[in-house]
């Protein structure tokens, strides 16, 4: 009853949605950023420190929240102004935050720390039991809704991996750096369509998740491990729809509503949350439904300060520096800022979506396409290609010459080197004869030192 209830609201929500959409002068304002970095905690010897909640308490920031696993917390970053140095003022608040909460958790267990990288490397099977699972109710409630679609054990798949799951604590092994950039709903549909096109190439410069469960797999086996692990369909709503985790499979074409109308038409409820006490501009069933599909560009309304409209681009892994975030997040922002200048719904939706998985595949060395011209590229060709037009996007949009040109030539000198994250772990692996625990150790002394990965040892 409560599960009809709450569709029954969300699909009521879609109205007020759309004549705020359609209100004048709605979500206007100075276009600025924000993220949410997720962490891992590990123990002194390098393995998952399943003591969040301690770590929480003793941080006592509220930039810092609980997320699914034990061994995971998240920051929320303070939004800033595109225009001016955004990607300085990113970089120095996560260095900051990154070492506040390491010395959090080597209070908490000593010689242990804080890492952002996309899978640690060190995680076993034994390590997603319920148990594992933080203690809040929007993570029991996530459970329940999952296990009330799935009706037997999950089989994941990744490559030669098969993994058996009963719940949604999978989803803990993968930790994101997730962009968010504010836009009037006029502009979404070709901002939105400028980051699906982006993120391939982008996502070819960044891996960092090249490992799960001592096994080698994608350069960014958190985009598959995702992807599988909150998968809720069955085998005739995989002939009807994308899974709750996805890419998308075609462009936006009117805006914003059509992606929330979406989510509410082929999506079950997960989480039915009802709400009495709100106002009705806030729309909060809605919103819970959304948060409950994972697309890897989604769209986010925010009722906040008369409410607004953002794109949430959460295909980058977290790490390996604040240096490595920062740049990540200038390429991507750049990228998409200049590939909306030009309508993409002529291009081949094919091509976009080909791409993001070719990337997290194959990373730097994939084969991707781009929209005019009829030549694959190879992705480090591709992405020096495309680092001017990035650059010219962020000029645009206000950013200062010094800002753009220090976050982007990390890009250039990690694709020149072919040193992500991933190779840097790859080999670092086989230096230490497979012990990933000693891995995971010289990982967090480098990333504590805000070096770009390019530099590293």
């Amino acid at each position: 009853m409560e599960y009809a209830a709450f569709g029954e609201r969300t699909r009521e929500q879609l109205g007020v949605l759309r004549e705020l959409l359609a209100t004048p002068g709605f979500g206007q304002g100075p276009a600025t950023i924000g993220a949410e970095l997720e962490l891992f905690l590990i123990d002194g010897c390098g393995r998952p420190l399943p003591r969040n909640s301690e770590v929480l308490e003793a941080l006592a920031d509220p930039r810092v929240v609980l997320e699914l696993g034990r061994y995971n917390l998240e920051v929320n970053l303070t939004p800033t102004p595109l225009a001016g140095e955004p990607f300085a003022r990113l970089s120095g608040e996560v260095q900051e935050t990154i070492a506040k909460v390491d010395r959090a958790v080597d209070g908490v267990a000593e010689g242990g720390g804080a890492l952002p990288i996309g899978i640690l490397p060190t995680l076993d099977a034994a390590d997603f039991t319920v148990g594992a699972m933080s203690d809040q109710n929007r993570y029991r409630a996530m459970s329940r809704g999952f296990r009330r679609l799935r009706l037997e054990p999950f089989l994941v798949k990744i490559e030669d991996l098969e993994l058996s799951v009963e719940d949604v604590i999978l989803e803990s092994a993968n930790t994101s750096w997730q962009v968010h950039v504010r836009t009037p709903p006029d502009r979404f549909a070709r901002l939105f369509n400028a980051a699906q096109l982006a993120v391939g190439p982008v996502l070819a410069a960044c891996g960092n998740s090249p490992f799960f469960l001592g096994r080698r797999l994608w350069e960014e086996t958190r985009i598959a491990l995702m992807e599988e692990a909150a998968d809720d369909r069955d085998v005739q709503r995989r002939e009807r729809r994308d899974g709750r985790v996805t890419f998308g499979s075609d462009w936006v074409r009117e805006g914003a509503y059509e992606l929330f109308e979406r989510s509410v038409r082929d999506y079950d409820p997960v989480v039915p949350d009802l709400r009495d006490d709100a106002e009705p501009y806030e729309v909060p069933e809605l919103r819970l439904h959304q948060g409950t599909i994972w697309q890897w560009n989604r769209p986010v309304y925010d009722p906040a300060d008369g409410g607004h409209l953002r794109i949430e681009m959460r295909a980058l892994p977290a790490g390996p520096s604040c240096a490595d975030l920062a740049a990540n997040t200038a390429f991507l922002l750049g990228l998409t800022l200049s590939q909306a200048e030009r309508d993409l719904t002529g291009f081949r939706f094919a091509q976009a979506y080909q791409n993001f998985y070719r990337a997290a595949m194959h990373g730097l060395d994939a084969k991707l396409s781009w929209p005019g011209s009829d030549a694959g590229f190879e992705a480090a060709e591709l992405v020096l290609r495309l680092l001017p037009e990035a650059r010219e996007g962020l000029l645009a949009a206000g950013v200062t010459p010094s800002d753009a040109d220090r976050a982007l030539d990390v890009i250039a000198q990690r694709t020149r080197l072919r040193r992500t994250g991933s190779a840097w772990q790859r080999e670092a692996l086989e230096r230490f004869h497979g012990d990933r625990e000693r891995l995971v150790r010289r990982y967090r002394e480098l990333a504590l030192s805000g070096l770009p990965v390019h530099l590293w040892p």
